[in-house]
């Protein structure tokens, strides 16, 4: 199937590995002219090298309002305006809710909701104008389900739902989708974090809050990242162009809820 973004300009953010990445090599499989950003300029480098021809970075720390604005204009000199965009950032600390203080909670916002919003404000005049424009915003299955000691990052990431939720709509006659995917469980770089402090809580070792937190998933493993690109691919194919203020969750059957 052809999924009808060939030559288009994919900017993905937070992909220098990990989700990102996946999402980056899926949709440059399919064609599209790619543009990676992380802050690690090495790291950078080796994921554009792996990725191959038409493929563009910029390092840059999508939290800070002045990177975004270059990030964004280097990205659109590479190839031209950017008709994809895939949000993504580094998740805030877990913890119960009493371990994060104001500061936390103002960088978790900045981090991982004011920045995808401040980009989509960027992007949108030249997918309006192209009449084509897919924003998809990697956020977590605990938006649908909460889970234990991701307080803060379940309700910065739930405001981001809501928030895009809302713009999906107002621009829906324009060409654009506004989707999001919520990865569950992926054995990433991200849950390492998550595995060392649930071993501190319980008192057991990492690879055993691994094995417990993969027992917990129906189909009985951890996700990795080649389970994920392929379904954020298709949300910005020309296919997808009827889904839009959706949440497609990517758990193997993690999350309980009927919706």
């Amino acid at each position: 199937m052809d999924f009808g973004i060939s030559g288009k300009t994919a900017l993905v953010l937070g992909s220098s590995q990990g989700l990102g990445f996946d999402c980056a090599r899926a949709l440059h499989g399919e064609g599209a002219n790619i543009v990676l950003n992380s802050r690690t300029p090495d790291k950078l480098a080796m994921a554009a090298k792996n990725l191959g021809e038409t493929v563009g970075h910029v390092a840059g720390n999508v939290s800070n309002a002045e990177d975004r604005a270059r990030i964004f204009r280097e990205a659109r000199e590479f190839f031209g305006p950017v008709s994809i965009l895939v949000t993504n950032a580094s998740g805030p600390p877990p913890g119960p809710m009493e371990a994060h203080d104001h500061d936390a909670w103002l960088g978790a916002l900045e981090t991982n909701m004011l920045s995808a919003i401040g980009f989509v404000k960027l992007v949108l005049p030249d997918m309006v104008a192209g009449g084509f424009g897919r924003i998809v915003n990697i956020t977590s299955f605990s938006v649908r389900e909460p889970y234990p000691n991701m307080g803060l990052a379940t309700g910065v990431r739930a405001g981001l739902t809501g928030a895009m939720s809302a713009f999906a709509r107002e621009v829906a006659d324009t060409g654009v989708t506004v989707n999001n995917l919520l990865p569950g469980l992926m054995d990433t770089p991200a849950l390492q974090r998550v595995f060392a402090a649930r071993a501190k809580q319980f008192d057991i070792s990492e690879a055993e809050a691994q094995a417990r937190m993969a027992a917990s998933v129906p189909m009985q493993r951890l996700g990795e990242a080649v389970d994920f690109g392929p379904a954020c691919a298709f949300l910005c194919s020309r296919q997808a162009s009827y889904i839009t203020a959706q949440n497609i969750t990517v758990d193997g059957g993690l999350v309980g809820a009927l919706l």
